[in-house]
């Protein structure tokens, strides 16, 4: 991997903030560490010196390294949060100063283009380096189809609201689905219909039933990491959605919003099995940069893209000139992939962790299902247990979580639990917070078979 020492240092400064190697407590030797994270002595040597300068270990001579005493913060410490409900990147991973840089050489080199206003399908020459790009992920698609956006937010408001060339009206979401999806169908009153969504995908049958007798203009799909799930389509699923679109004139608007979790150089995606023009294929960056920057692309079927550029036209204008030349300039020079490799790591870990602590901690009641990377998963809970009560119980214990009952349409039959993100916790978070579950849980349970068991005394 490139610059692996900035995996493994990413990886033991993380463990070491969270104390998950406590205070004092000695380093594995560089022996041991290169054999831990499959990587040369040098690597490991390197990243323990750039640890030692940022002074969070220190080294004793003949001896090894060691992690530095840090003051025990009292209170503060002992109400920390542990969030499992956020969706937005975790700070300590930004690449903030690489991200200034690109911001400054911006200006420089775009002065002429950044206050006036710009083609509203993006500049051209990001375009070009955005073809590059998706090209790694299977997406061979020319500039002239790609679109820049203000997030993939407002791609997915713009589809939801312009006209298809199909005639179609009504788009089919699957069941649960992305919140801000939803919130933009409901807005815009677009009949909407569901189809069950779980771990193991969807009931292709039941997809064919829909496009064949329902006005599907599209079906909206997060084939990747699926929000809440956490699961992933089969290349066979994929291949078949396409195949069915392409038979009943229906679009697919394929939200990959973290393509660049996935450590499968295999799993494709569906616009890959496209052979007709129908699949929208949409990326946020909004995981891996600033999401502040509001940054994603669109790759349209040339049938699709005049009237988008209308609508973007009338939403924005344009996307921010700036944003637009940093993001170009961020890919160009490398630092994108190099970041994004990162990021893949580190959240790979943190899933693996949660998907250890949930199976070693979590009652047999609770169903739980956690896949091999992303950021999200579902825990579904026992019957007797409110839902609300739960999510109250754990926020009284400094435990933030998401029911998942805001990803399901009204009129659809619902399966609630939690939705878990662990992209705003560490090692230490995870395995701490999901042992508060287990035990919140445990409890509820016991409340309930005791207010089952009371005898009545008759008078």
């Amino acid at each position: 991997m490139e610059n692996k020492y900035e995996v493994v240092k990413a990886l033991l400064k993380e463990q070491l903030l969270s104390s998950t190697i406590k205070p004092g407590e000695k380093l594995p030797s560089i022996r041991a560490a290169s054999e831990l994270w499959a990587c040369s002595k040098n690597t490991a040597i390197r990243a323990y010196q750039e640890l030692e300068k940022e002074h969070l270990i220190y080294s004793v001579p003949k001896s090894g390294y060691y992690a530095v005493v840090r003051p025990v913060l009292g209170k503060q410490a002992a109400t920390e949060w542990i969030d499992f409900s956020s969706a937005s990147p975790d700070a300590d991973v930004m690449p903030y100063k690489d991200f200034q840089h690109c911001l400054n050489r911006a200006i420089e080199l775009y002065e002429d283009h950044l206050f006036t206003y710009s083609d509203p399908q993006g500049f051209f020459t990001l375009r070009r380096a955005l073809e590059k790009h998706l090209a790694h992920s299977q997406i061979f698609a020319s500039p002239s189809q790609i679109c820049v956006v203000s997030g993939a937010q407002q791609a997915l408001h713009l589809l939801a609201s312009m006209p298809f060339p199909n005639g179609k009206g009504a788009v089919l979401v699957e069941q649960p689905t992305f919140q801000g999806m939803l919130r933009s169908l409901d807005l815009m009153g677009v009949t909407t219909l569901g189809i069950e969504r779980t771990m193991d995908g969807i009931d292709l049958d039941e997809l064919e039933r829909h496009f064949r007798n329902n006005h599907i203009k599209f079906f909206y799909t997060v084939p990747r990491f699926h929000n809440p799930l956490g699961a992933c389509y089969t290349a066979e699923q994929k291949m078949r959605i396409a195949k069915l679109a392409e038979k009943y004139d229906v679009y697919i608007v394929e939200d990959d919003y973290l393509a660049d979790m996935d450590t499968d150089d295999k799993a494709d995606p569906i616009y890959s099995y496209d052979q007709a023009g129908k699949v929208i294929y949409v990326k946020s960056f909004s995981k891996i940069m600033l999401p502040g920057l509001r940054l994603a692309s669109v790759v349209l079927p040339t049938s699709l893209m005049e009237t988008f550029r209308l609508f973007k036209a009338s939403s924005d204008s344009s996307t921010s000139a700036l944003s637009q030349a940093a993001l170009e300039l961020y890919l160009n020079c490398g630092m994108y992939d190099h970041h994004a490799s990162l990021v893949r790591e580190r959240y790979r870990l943190r899933m693996q962790q949660l998907a250890d602590c949930s199976e070693r901690l979590l009652p047999q009641k609770m169903d739980f299902r956690i896949g091999n990377g992303g950021i999200f998963a579902r825990m579904s809970i026992p019957d007797e247990i409110d839902l609300h009560d739960l999510i109250t119980a754990l926020h009284l214990q400094q435990v933030r979580v998401t029911s998942t009952e805001q990803n399901y349409l009204r009129t659809f039959r619902r399966n609630y639990g939690l939705r878990i993100s662990i992209i705003q916790t560490d090692f230490a978070k995870i395995e701490r917070g999901i042992q508060i579950v287990a035990n919140t849980v445990s409890g509820l349970l016991e409340q309930q078979k005791k207010s089952r068991l009371q005898v009545i005394d008759w008078i």
